[in-house]
């Protein structure tokens, strides 16, 4: 199998404007949960993991001038794309075919939300129609990088969106029909994301407490996160730095209910199983999951039973960090690949924070103190969609 290494990666969510603002933050407990400040809503006393910059700051980062139609979800995605090509020295000239694979759902839909209206009564607003579905922010996106892009798509699988990106862009790479594939998510917060999951009825009212007995719910958050993969060889040739490798990934889809995950966590068990198999590793060489983990009653318990059906009483250090970023959807998969392979690459694990007290039916307590100075050498992420689509990604060090 190719050996594929991750070259670059970029980062926006409610913790801040790249990796190191990332690092920092998880480093020293500053979650980005708080109120919404940017998002125009009747719900807006509900807590989220808002971007702390409003579109015309993102413009500014961007340079973009304000007569120029584009929705939030590409000015996030375009801001970690530029930071993943930058670390990675991607060079505009260079004739290596590049694919870029975003994963997200709401795509343009705040604008449509915001510009209603307008685009009923009047046609001030009409460019924004064509920027609403999923398709136009990701080609909204690559226009960022000014490379030879020569395949693009969109991923549209809910919360395991970006992970799904991560595992096409593996098998492009492994049937050499990609040189280099940037991948990962982005999505922002929308009246639809907000409404949609509150009459679910699985939003806290305070800052979310992931695997906590307590636990209430999600706090949605927004953002965009995207890696570099490239097979070795090809990294070496290009003289380009390898950060950590993408040992395993996999994808399995359990079907059991629309929005709610099985009782034993069968997709994610066989999710996680499949993504060892792949990375020729053990349940016992996994050293961190970082998981799922979005405080609802739901998921917690489910994916908490298959981790102790993959584990057993070997359980590795396991957190969530959803309590810094809130649940960014689509994005989260490119959020928390990011996140794990700066624990990889920095030795240390962040803590889960808000916990209290364990959930009675599962066998571990998630890490409740960062961990620092910790030999990590395989990290697990998952990502867990509605559908039971359900996704798990192995990042390893360099060999």
């Amino acid at each position: 199998m190719t050996d594929i290494v991750i070259t670059g990666m970029g980062i926006i969510s409610a913790l801040g404007h790249g990796v190191e603002a990332t690092a920092e933050a998880l480093l020293h407990h500053r979650s980005g949960i708080g109120k919404m400040r940017f998002l125009k809503t009747k719900h807006a006393d509900h807590p989220a993991g808002e971007v702390p910059f409003s579109d015309e700051q993102l413009r500014d980062i961007l340079n973009i001038s304000n007569d120029f139609a584009i929705t939030r979800t590409s000015l996030l995605g375009r801001i970690a794309l530029k930071e993943a090509a930058e670390m990675a020295t991607l060079n505009e000239e260079s004739d290596a075919r590049i694919a870029f694979i975003s994963g997200t759902t709401v795509g343009g839909m705040e604008k449509s939300e915001q510009f209603y209206r307008d685009f009923l009564e009047n046609d001030d607003r009409n460019e924004y129609i064509a920027l609403h579905d999923c398709g136009a922010c990701t080609d909204m996106i690559a226009k960022e990088f000014a490379g030879n892009i020569s395949m693009q798509t969109t991923i549209s699988t809910a919360c395991s969106s970006a992970a799904n990106a991560v595992i096409l862009g593996a098998d492009l790479l492994r049937t050499n029909r990609a040189d280099i594939v940037i991948a990962g998510g982005t999505e922002c917060l929308s009246k639809f994301h907000l409404d949609g999951f509150n009459t679910l009825m699985i939003l806290d009212s305070e800052p979310c407490k992931p695997f906590d007995k307590a636990r209430k719910g999600l706090n949605l958050g927004e953002g965009a996160a995207y890696i570099v993969m490239e097979s070795r060889a090809h990294a070496e040739q290009r003289g380009a730095k390898a950060i950590c490798q993408l040992s395993g990934c996999a994808n399995r889809c359990d079907a059991f209910h629309q929005t709610a995950s099985s009782p034993e966590g069968e997709g994610a068990y066989q999710a996680m199983m499949a993504a060892l198999r792949d990375a020729g590793l053990q349940p016992a060489d996994i050293d961190y999951v970082n998981a799922h983990g979005t405080g609802t009653p739901n998921n917690d318990e489910s994916e908490g039973r298959a981790m102790m059906r993959v584990f057993g009483n070997q359980m590795p250090m396991v957190s969530s960090t959803k309590a810094y970023t809130g649940h960014p959807t689509s994005a989260a998969g490119g959020v928390e690949n990011v996140i794990s392979i700066l624990t990889l690459t920095r030795n240390f694990v962040p803590a889960n924070l808000n916990f209290t007290e364990k959930i009675d039916s599962l066998n571990f307590t998630p890490v409740t103190e960062t961990k620092t100075g910790v030999q990590l050498n395989h990290v697990l992420t998952n990502s867990f969609g509605f559908g039971g689509n359900d996704s798990s990604c192995i990042f390893s060090k360099i060999k």
